[in-house]
């Protein structure tokens, strides 16, 4: 059976070989936004190949009740009764806490937009968020990578103002990338600590799903490091150390912020896991991923720098079909961390500065959560024989 679009390699490999890894992964990102009129909306590019037609029917409905205590409400001046039309209108005011989700949505929402494309090779909708009020925006790769080469590139606020972007830089090894507005003057998003979260923390997510912009869910993060390997389809991977969240997210809310409950961006929502090709389901399963907060602010400091930047490597090649627990390294680079290091082709890496390797994809990612010159710690396997060497990481050659 052929692998459906957007799908990333996690398909490829069964449970049992591949034990931390969800199998398979999506990029949210291309919906199409709804039309003026009518019923039914075109989605994104199907995962079938196919055009995909969703339906949006919105019901309303008057409940009547019975209504008590008038009398105790008037008593005190909390209601006003009108009797010609037996109606009770109040006029207590509803105080939230400032980190109550509507109080968080209320102060993130004008930092939030939509993001619009067009070029040869269709359209789509994704989300981003400001990061400095002069007029840069922190999205994903994968949102505006269809107008890399050509196209137009619409940035929609909350206030419904709408201005042309231009692309900074990209990233597509994280699937990250900057825009930039000529807009200036909105509040840019606060940065929080992704390393400080932990699971079980209350987390929200807004951005665009559908195209339906502004909307916001809840949830709690639901685990942190998972090994996230999406959009090989697409061309290079982007390998992710996700935090993993059950806040909603669908088609349209990729690099959209994930915040926490101070209103501080701690993740990049870009992928959710599905049912896989048997259910024909793409929608939100309250399996989401989100790229840490930490390793992108790092990234879009350097596109908007320099307009690029480049990730750690090791300098070895690890056989991606391995089935057993750890690494397998098919090769080394002459001269590069790994060869200094003295660890050679055959050998299996089990762990690295303490974070257990089960395959091949948690050694990447590993890998790229850190930078280039940071010194690792890497146990390796030799046959019977175990050791732990030293490598310092460098950066990849662009």
């Amino acid at each position: 059976m052929s692998q459906p679009e957007w799908w990333s390699p996690a398909a490829q490999y069964a449970h049992n070989q591949r034990p931390n890894v969800p199998a398979n992964f999506y990029l949210p990102q291309s919906a199409q936004p709804f039309p003026d009129r009518g019923a039914s909306a075109q989605r994104h590019r199907g995962v079938h190949g196919g055009r995909v037609s969703v339906g949006l029917a919105v019901g309303m409905a008057l409940i009547a009740g019975a209504i008590g205590g008038i009398a105790g409400n008037l008593a005190n001046g909390s209601a006003l009764f009108d009797s010609r039309v037996n109606l009770v209108a109040t006029n207590n005011a509803v105080e939230r806490a400032p980190e109550s989700v509507a109080a968080i949505a209320s102060r993130v929402l004008p930092s939030v937009v939509s993001i619009s494309t067009r070029s040869r090779s269709g359209a789509g909708t994704g989300t981003g968020f400001v990061i400095r009020s002069d007029g840069y925006i922190l999205t994903n790769n994968h949102v505006v990578e269809n107008v890399a080469r050509g196209g137009s590139l619409n940035v929609s606020f909350n206030d419904g103002k709408v201005v042309r972007g231009k692309i900074v830089g990209v990233n597509p090894a994280y699937d990250l990338a900057v825009i930039k507005v000529t807009r200036t003057g909105v509040p840019a998003l606060q940065f929080g600590n992704s390393d400080s979260v932990q699971v079980g923390d209350s987390v929200i997510a807004i951005g665009s799903p559908l195209g339906l912009s502004g909307t916001v869910t809840s949830g709690i993060i639901s685990a942190k490091n998972r090994a996230v390997t999406a959009g090989a389809n697409r061309g290079e991977s982007s390998f992710i150390n996700a935090l993993q969240t059950d806040a909603a997210i669908n088609p349209g809310n990729s690099g959209g912020p994930l915040v926490d409950r101070t209103g501080a961006v701690v993740g990049v929502n870009t992928a959710i896991a599905t049912l896989g090709s048997f259910s024909g389901q793409t929608g939100s399963i309250g399996l989401g991923f989100a790229i840490p907060i930490n390793q992108a602010r790092r990234t879009a400091e350097e596109l908007i720098k320099t307009g690029k930047s480049s990730y750690p490597i090791l300098g070895v090649s690890v056989d991606t079909n391995y089935g057993e627990s750890g690494a397998l390294i098919t090769s080394v680079s002459p001269g590069g961390p790994a060869d200094a290091a003295g660890i050679q082709e055959g050998d299996i890496i089990i762990n690295l500065d303490g974070r257990v390797i089960t395959n091949p994809d948690e050694l990447i990612v590993a890998i790229r959560n850190r930078a280039p010159g940071d010194r690792v710690s890497i146990t390796v396997k030799r046959e019977e024989v175990t050791k732990v060497v030293k490598a310092t990481l460098v950066a990849a050659q662009q």
